[in-house]
């Protein structure tokens, strides 16, 4: 049975993965080295502090900066993506995920969002997607970074539903894995071979329907 649907945000839902990116390495030319794409993909799914560790891990810088001025390189990093992210519209919704949630909307299917995005709530509004959910869980209510699960436990709470019948869609390992400690199935979105633990995978939500989740996975 499935009775709920969580849905990351970054990669997932709409196409921000790339200006945190953006934001993470222009914060390391700064401090004087390359952060390439491929080391970007280990921050999907993290927090912000816990993402910035890995930038500076990248450069051999982990144990330079103090948490005071950690705190600062963070706050940054977040004012150049919440610079990006102002410029958002509907339009970088990802294929086919408006329908989708439509669908699961018209089914009776309670739609969360679980996030370890401080923003989550920006970028929904600027992409005119905050009306399609029946909770929001973001790094606003949440303090521990995947793979803990506590964002998916938050939001099967909210929504007052077993985690045995929640499915999270995840395009990170560590959501993958957050999935799996929290006892729900999973879907990994984007087809990355980091995402074999996903209880099935999904290329893209184009032409996906909740009957076709319920077939493979239920």
């Amino acid at each position: 049975m499935i009775t709920c649907c969580i849905f990351d945000l970054d990669g997932v839902l709409v196409d921000t993965a790339k200006y945190h990116y953006l934001a993470w390495a222009a914060l390391a030319r700064e401090l004087g080295f390359d952060f390439t794409p491929e080391q970007g993909e280990a921050t999907k799914g993290v927090s912000r502090m816990a993402s910035l560790d890995i930038v500076l891990r990248a450069g051999g810088m982990e144990n330079r900066f103090s948490a005071e001025e950690k705190e600062r390189l963070a706050a940054e990093k977040n004012a150049r993506y919440l610079e990006y992210i102002s410029r958002m519209t509907a339009d970088e919704v990802l294929p086919g995920v408006l329908a989708f949630l439509q669908g699961l909307r018209a089914a009776g299917i309670k739609v969360v969002l679980g996030s370890a995005s401080k923003n989550a709530g920006v970028i929904l509004d600027r992409c005119g997607l905050r009306a399609l959910f029946d909770h929001i869980v973001d790094g606003t209510l949440v303090s521990k970074a995947k793979p803990d699960p506590e964002v998916f436990a938050k939001g099967a709470e909210l929504a007052g539903e077993n985690p045995a019948h929640c499915v999270v869609f995840e395009d990170a390992a560590a959501g993958i894995e957050a999935a799996a400690r929290a006892g729900m199935r999973s879907v990994g979105v984007g087809g990355s071979p980091l995402l074999g633990r996903a209880t099935m995978p999904l290329p893209s939500f184009e032409g996906f329907t909740f009957a076709e989740l319920r077939n493979q996975i239920d």
